[in-house]
């Protein structure tokens, strides 16, 4: 079985046109039939647009943490058990250490508005 023909952007084009649509054959007929003999200019609204909330991978810092495979599996086993994630008892371990150190927690540091 033969493979179908490409569709060229003059037949895209053609077949989009206020008449091309309409026609019996498709693309390739209508390209044939009536070749596009001018561009259309169009204007896009350039206006801005509404601003969204970043999200926490936007506004974050990355960090890697090399973990020895047993000191990963006991952390993966524990976030399975409270069926919460990894990143979240990462995120309560370092409170517990700036809780120690006698530093600001992290609700501190963000501020209210910022959870």
């Amino acid at each position: 079985m033969s493979r179908p023909p490409k569709l060229d952007l003059a037949s895209i084009v053609a077949s989009a046109g206020p008449a091309g649509g309409a026609r019996k054959g498709g693309a390739r007929s209508a390209a044939r039939a009536n070749p596009p003999t001018g561009a259309e200019i169009v204007r896009l609204d350039v206006s801005a647009p509404a601003p969204r909330a970043a999200t926490l991978k936007e506004r974050a810092k990355q960090m890697s943490v090399y973990l020895e495979p047993p000191v990963y599996d006991q952390l993966r086993d524990l976030a399975y058990a409270e069926r919460t994630k990894m990143h979240a008892l990462m995120l309560e371990a370092l409170d517990l250490l700036f809780k120690q150190r006698g530093a600001r927690s992290i609700e501190q540091v963000l501020g209210e508005n910022a959870r």
